[in-house]
């Protein structure tokens, strides 16, 4: 019993610093770019996002590495497995080594090097652009954003579509104006912790009820890139059109809380959980076609 107890305390560790309800979403949305491009789900699609979900979670160890010091230093992060001692940088250094092997040769082998090259980009520009510059720019979510564009783009390329075509511009550009008002609303409701931390935020130039309503304005912008979908024949259905149509009111008059004068953290915790369910459930909307 002991040993089980030990194995799964292990297992959990490696869970947290892969973070797999992150890396899990990223799944979801190659996935969501591989059916897109299909029109399908099969076989290849199910083993690309295991190439990808497998980058993202080396992408996620390593971020653990590069964040520990920081992480110490919030109430939010300091108990992840690195600064409360679970286990050593060098330790979560071969995992993520580990998991970059994996997802490299998944792949390489079963996505093809155009899918690869998306990939091992999404990972260089999480670890290497975005982690160091948002110590230093309040400013960094924004090209921070390309990370969570780029899966869907990988699905589509591993489906044999082009990066360039317009649905998966749309696709991509949905996925990339979502994050930041996603990144905001987290900001909103952890300002103490990221502050202490030392990070750089917007709260330098805008005061909490402004970047509200800046976070309001990109939410609608994310509904009315959805809106596109139809547009672009992302989706054919008259029904599904007028499903999503509902769904943007439905997200544009939940998320003008944000516009009022009394703000509270609970306002925040539900646009927040709402704007996420809005993104997954177009992607459930496409996937019902």
């Amino acid at each position: 019993m002991k040993e089980v107890m030990k194995t799964l305390s292990k297992l959990n560790i490696i869970l947290e610093l892969s973070k797999v309800r992150i890396t899990f979403f990223v799944t979801v949305t190659t996935i969501f770019g591989y059916l897109c491009a299909a029109g399908k789900v099969d076989g290849k699609a199910w083993l690309t996002a295991l190439g990808v979900f497998a980058l993202a979670c080396g992408s996620s160890v390593f971020n653990h590495v590069q964040e520990a010091s920081t992480d110490a230093a919030m109430a939010r992060t300091k108990n992840r497995p690195i600064p409360s001692g679970k286990i050593s940088k060098s330790s979560a250094v071969l995992v993520g080594i580990f998991y970059l092997i994996s997802g490299t040769i998944t792949l390489w082998a079963f996505s093809g090097t155009p899918a690869l090259l998306l990939g091992l980009l999404t990972l260089v520009w999480y670890n290497l652009i975005y982690t160091p510059m948002k110590k230093r720019n309040f400013l960094a979510i924004i090209p921070g954003s390309v990370i969570g564009a780029l899966p869907p783009v990988i699905g589509w390329v591993a489906a044999g579509g082009n990066p360039v075509d317009r649905q998966i511009i749309v696709i991509a550009s949905f996925f990339f104006i979502w994050q930041i008002p996603h990144f905001w609303l987290l900001l909103m409701l952890y300002r103490q912790d990221y502050e202490s931390a030392g990070f750089p935020t917007i709260f330098r130039i805008f005061s909490e009820q402004q970047l509200s309503r800046i976070t309001w304005v990109w939410t609608v912008a994310t509904g009315l890139v959805g809106l596109l979908f139809p547009v672009f024949s992302i989706v054919q259905p008259s029904a599904i059109g007028i499903i999503m149509l509902l769904s943007f009111l439905w997200l544009f008059f939940r998320s003008s809380v944000l516009l009022k004068k009394d703000l509270s953290r609970v306002t925040f915790i539900h646009v927040f959980k709402e704007i996420n369910i809005y993104v997954l459930l177009i992607c459930l909307f496409h996937s019902s076609v």
